[in-house]
């Protein structure tokens, strides 16, 4: 069969493979904690004062866009992970569903989100990390660190963000320890960072004045063909408005698809991993919306727009520096639950692939503890370079390029296989999947010619790059290209 043609067999992909197995080691709370961990951190920590500089109050409504889009490609999830409980997320359900190219396209681009995510987060606890030890003083002694250390060589007098290279650093070395045992800090560490939530919105809402919400929407719905407008003008446009803000935010809701990478390492994949799934959705949407509506109420946009820190500067502004360095310290201590995830995610992803022969098998080698070792120290150097040199904004948008389409794919497929195979055992099933397909595909296409001009050159530049790839040597080596495995 042709390479564009090529397909997976849900049934071969489900069958045991050869040498060290995952471990199935976690149930739904955990696979709940590493939704809600994934989800809620750098989006709602850093990026709403982002948010609320391009769309001002009506960032609100940019959470809303962002969470309906998010909610239906979550639905669209939990339908294919259960079916196919195998670790490579959208990439396999690709594979068995749209054929090995565009499985491929769908893998490298998550490759470019896993890892940019990874390295923005890192850049978003640095903040914070930055700004909790420049506010700390024990005995007259300070620990300010240096602005060499502290950003990269786009901010002056930068040079490399230490903090974000050695907070990557660490949760590898956790993640090699094993999966149940860092599954297990994970759920520590996302109940701090939720009661840290909540406890802003106790403190903030006292302070809550409806005039700080006028005017609503200063700079306009915005509108997804600016990028075009400026290719064809040769002159520049500025990016503003509820549309352009939903796009960025949209960073601040995925990560539940973490989720679905790590499905042959539960015990009960065909329930847990839906409850998993739409469950982090659920509670992270309520949370969002709740804490972007105590920060506007309590100070206006302009106050906290540009911000690396914008919660603990809103509680040093209303006068709480006190609660201002806690929120920092919780930040400090709970983002990593973000980094976690991602880097679990990546490193399934890569497993998926090489398994597959699309990347060297080498890298799917599992160590004795279940871990594979080798593709999540690969990983770390990657994102931990990303991480010490990049801006925070350039991260979230390129990551965001490579979820829109890989969330897009999901959609796609999930369409396709009901149609296709609408026998099939579905033990969840996504209500009205038409719709949830059709609102996942349209979002997603939207929200990409949403991002800046820049951000889809770079997109489309890494894809070149990857196809260039998959038809000098991947397209030959694939399991499937060999007749190692029956087609679909």
């Amino acid at each position: 069969m042709a390479f564009w043609n090529r397909r997976r067999s849900i049934d071969a992909m489900l069958a045991p493979h050869d040498g060290p197995a995952l471990k199935k080691t976690l149930g739904w709370p955990h696979l709940l904690a590493l939704g809600v961990g994934a989800i809620v951190g750098t989006g709602i920590l850093t990026l709403i004062g982002v948010g609320a500089g391009l769309a001002g109050p009506a960032v609100m409504i940019s959470f809303v866009l962002a969470g309906l889009v998010c909610a239906c490609a979550a639905l669209a999830y939990a339908e294919l992970s259960t079916m196919m409980p195998a670790a490579g997320s959208a990439y396999t359900y690709s594979y068995a569903v749209l054929g090995e190219l565009l499985a491929w396209i769908v893998g490298w681009s998550l490759i470019l989100e896993y890892s940019l995510v990874v390295s923005a987060v890192a850049v978003g606890w640095s903040g914070y990390m930055v700004g909790f030890l420049n506010g700390l003083d024990i005995g007259g002694m300070s620990f300010a660190v240096p602005d060499a250390l502290a950003a990269g060589p786009h901010v002056a007098g930068g040079l490399i963000n230490l903090p974000a290279v050695l907070i990557i650093a660490l949760v590898t070395g956790l993640l090699l320890l094993g999966t149940r045992e860092s599954a297990t800090v994970n759920v520590v560490l996302v109940i701090i960072k939720i009661a840290a939530l909540i406890g802003f919105v106790v403190i903030a809402l006292p302070a809550f004045d409806m005039a700080h919400f006028t005017p609503f929407m200063p700079n306009g719905f915005g509108s997804p063909t600016l990028p075009f407008m400026e290719q064809i003008t040769g002159k520049p446009v500025v990016q503003t408005g509820v549309m352009a803000a939903a796009a960025i935010i949209f960073f601040a809701f995925y990560g539940f698809d973490a989720i679905s990478t790590a499905a042959e390492e539960t015990k009960r994949p065909e329930r847990d991993l839906a409850i998993g799934i739409v469950g982090s959705m659920v509670v992270c949407t309520a949370l969002y919306l709740i804490v972007a509506a105590a920060a506007i109420g309590a100070r206006p946009v302009d106050s906290f727009a540009a911000s690396a820190e914008p919660l603990a500067l809103i509680l040093r502004e209303m006068g709480q520096p006190g609660a201002a360095q806690w929120m920092a310290a919780a930040a400090v201590i709970a983002l990593p639950t973000v980094l976690l995830a991602f880097l679990f995610g990546q490193s399934r992803i890569f497993l998926g692939m090489a398994r597959d022969g699309l990347l060297p098998r080498k890298l799917a080698k599992v160590s004795s503890r279940g871990v594979p070792a080798v593709v999540t120290v690969f990983t770390a150097i990657v994102v931990g370079i990303l991480a010490g040199v990049m801006r925070l904004d350039e991260l979230a948008s390129l990551a965001n390029a490579g979820t829109l389409a890989a969330f897009c794919a999901v959609g796609v497929s999930l369409i396709v296989l009901r149609v296709r195979d609408p026998n099939r055992p579905r033990v969840f099933r996504a209500p009205l999947w038409w719709l949830v397909g059709g609102i996942t595909i349209i979002g997603c296409i939207v929200f990409f010619f949403s991002l800046k001009t820049s951000t889809q050159l770079w997109f489309l530049a890494w894809n070149i790059l990857g196809l260039v790839i998959y038809f000098a040597w991947s397209s030959k080596n694939s399991r499937l290209a060999k007749g190692e495995e029956v087609e679909g």
